[in-house]
C-alpha cells in the first residue's frame, strides 16, 4: 500500500513538471493504476475481504502495478519533458505497443501458469477472430517505424494521389485533390506500391506532351518551347525544361517536356500553364497542331469582292504621316501575333529591330528601379517604336493582363516602305522624338534613371543611320 501511494505521488509531481501534453495525460493514467493497486492492497491487508477474492485480488493486483510502471517509464524515457511533442521515431503507435510488450512480460513472471495455460487456447482464438486487425496493427506499425511517408506528405497509394492526413492503428487516410478522404487498410497498403512526392525533397519532375507538324525541324519546335516557358512560374528556374522528339506519328511528331515543380498539389495547373504557353508560342511562330483534316467541298464558287478596308495603322499617331497607300502596305508585310494573359511580350534590355501594335486586348508596362505598373497599354496603342527606329534595346517590359493580338513591324518592312520616300523618314522620327521627351520626363518622376538630353538632330541622324543599313 505505501508503494503504490508512493509511485502515485512520484507520478502526479513529474506530471507537473513536464509541458508536454502527451506525457501528462500517460502519467495521469499510471497515477490511477498506482492509486487503483494502494486501494487493492488496503483491502486485502484489512481482511475485510472473502478469503477467495482476496486470493484473486492479491494475485491479478500486480499486474495493476506492472502496466502502470510500464506506461510511465516508456513514456517518460521516450517523450522529451520541455517540448510539447511526441518524437517521430515513436509516435503513439510504437510507444503503446512497447507498453504492451512489457506487460506481456510482466504477466508471464506475476502469472505464469494462467498465462501458459491460456496462451495456446488463446492464440488460435485471437489468430483467426481478428486476423484482418493484426495485420492492419502490425502493418501500421511497420509504417510507422520505417517512416515511407508522414502526415503532411503527397503520395500514390494504390493509383491515387492524396495527402496523407491521419495514420492510425487500422488504416491510413489520406485526402484526394478532389477533397474526398481515401481510407486504405494497413494491411493492404503495406502490400501495395507507395510514391511519396514529399522525401526526400519536394522538387517533382511532371511530363507533358504536345504534337506538331513534319514542316517545322525539331530543332525550332524545341527552341520555341523552351522560349515560351522562360519566366513561368510555377517551373523550378534550377531545373530549364527539357524537350524531347519521342516518336514519329501518321501527321506530326511527338515532343515531351520535361519540366520541375515543388508544388505537387498543383501540378494540374502546372500542366495547364505550359500547355497555355506552348499554344500560344505555336501560334505566334505559325507552327501548327495535329488535328483531323476534313475536306469540305462547295457547290458552288466562292467569288470574293474587292472591299476597301481601314488600315490597322491608320489610328498610330507616329504612322499618321505615312500615306494610307503606305501604312497598307506596312500592314501586309507585318506579322500578327497572339499573346497569352501573364506572357512577356518584350523585356527590358533585351536586343530589338520591331515595334508592336495592340490591336485588341490590355497589357502593363514596367521598369526597372520603378515600383509598380509605369503604364496600362489597351487597344490602338503601340511601343518598341524606338527599337523599330534605332535598333536600341527594349526600353520596358511589357506584360500581358489579357490574351493580347498584336501587329508586330519589323525593321525590314520597314525599310522597304520608308526609304523610298525621305520625308516620311524624318516626319515619322520626329514624331517619335516628341513621343520619346514626353515618356522620358514621365519616367524621370518615377526613377531614379536621368533624362536623355538627346537633341532632336543627333536623334533624327541617328535614325538615318541605322535604316540605312
Amino acid at each position: 500500500m505505501i508503494a503504490g501511494i508512493v509511485l502515485l505521488l512520484i507520478a502526479l509531481a513529474a506530471r507537473s513538471a513536464t509541458i508536454n501534453r502527451y506525457v501528462r495525460s500517460r502519467l495521469l493514467i499510471s497515477a490511477l493504476l498506482f492509486g487503483a493497486y494502494a486501494v487493492a492492497a488496503a483491502l486485502v491487508a484489512s481482511g475485510r475481504l472473502p478469503p477467495a477474492v482476496a486470493g484473486q485480488v492479491q494475485t491479478t493486483s500486480p499486474l495493476l502495478l506492472a502496466f502502470a510502471l510500464a506506461n510511465a517509464a516508456v513514456v517518460l524515457v521516450i517523450n522529451p519533458w520541455r517540448l510539447d511533442r511526441i518524437p517521430e521515431r515513436f509516435p503513439n503507435i510504437v510507444q503503446d505497443t512497447i507498453v504492451i510488450a512489457l506487460f506481456a512480460v510482466a504477466a508471464m513472471l506475476f502469472l505464469p501458469d494462467k498465462v501458459v495455460a491460456t496462451t495456446a487456447v488463446g492464440a488460435v482464438v485471437i489468430g483467426f477472430a481478428l486476423q484482418d486487425t493484426l495485420g492492419n496493427l502490425f502493418a501500421g506499425l511497420a509504417i510507422q517505424i520505417e517512416k515511407p511517408f508522414r502526415v503532411g506528405h503527397w503520395v500514390t497509394i494504390g493509383g491515387k494521389d492524396g495527402l496523407v492526413s491521419e495514420i492510425t492503428w487500422r488504416a491510413t487516410k489520406i485526402r484526394t485533390k478532389a477533397g474526398n478522404f481515401v481510407v486504405v487498410p494497413n494491411s493492404v497498403l503495406s502490400r501495395d506500391t507507395i510514391t511519396n512526392y514529399s522525401e526526400p525533397t519536394r522538387e517533382t519532375r511532371l511530363e507533358v506532351e504536345v504534337g506538331a507538324g513534319y514542316d517545322v525541324p525539331p530543332n525550332e519546335v524545341k527552341s520555341v518551347i523552351v522560349q515560351a516557358l522562360i519566366g513561368e512560374p510555377s517551373i523550378m528556374a534550377e531545373h530549364p525544361p527539357e524537350v524531347l522528339l519521342v516518336n514519329f506519328a501518321d501527321s506530326w511528331m511527338t515532343y515531351r517536356i520535361r519540366i520541375w515543380t515543388t508544388d505537387f498539389a498543383a501540378d494540374e495547373r502546372t500542366r495547364d500553364h505550359v500547355r497555355s504557353r506552348i499554344y500560344y508560342a505555336f501560334h505566334r511562330h505559325g507552327i501548327a497542331f495535329p488535328y483531323p483534316v476534313q475536306l469540305r467541298m462547295e457547290s458552288k464558287p466562292q467569288i470574293a469582292t474587292a472591299t476597301d478596308e481601314a488600315s490597322p495603322l491608320d489610328g498610330i499617331e507616329i504612322l499618321a504621316s505615312l500615306t494610307a497607300p503606305q501604312r497598307g502596305q506596312l500592314a501586309a508585310m507585318s506579322r500578327s501575333l497572339l499573346y497569352g494573359a501573364g506572357e512577356t511580350i518584350a523585356r527590358e534590355g533585351e536586343p530589338g529591330a520591331s515595334m508592336f501594335v495592340l490591336q485588341r486586348g490590355e497589357a502593363i508596362v514596367t521598369v526597372a528601379g520603378a515600383e509598380g505598373e509605369v503604364a496600362r497599354l489597351h487597344g490602338g496603342a503601340f511601343f518598341g517604336e524606338m527599337s523599330l527606329l534605332t535598333g536600341d534595346h527594349r526600353s520596358a517590359t511589357v506584360t500581358a493582363v489579357t490574351d493580347c493580338e498584336l501587329l508586330e513591324i519589323g525593321v525590314e518592312a520597314f525599310r522597304r516602305v520608308v526609304l523610298s520616300d525621305a520625308a516620311s523618314v524624318e516626319r515619322v522620327a520626329s514624331a517619335v522624338s516628341s513621343r520619346r521627351e514626353e515618356l522620358e520626363r514621365h519616367r524621370a518622376t518615377r526613377t531614379t534613371n536621368a533624362v536623355d538630353t538627346e537633341t532632336p538632330q543627333t536623334f533624327l541622324e541617328r535614325v538615318r543611320r541605322f535604316l540605312s543599313r
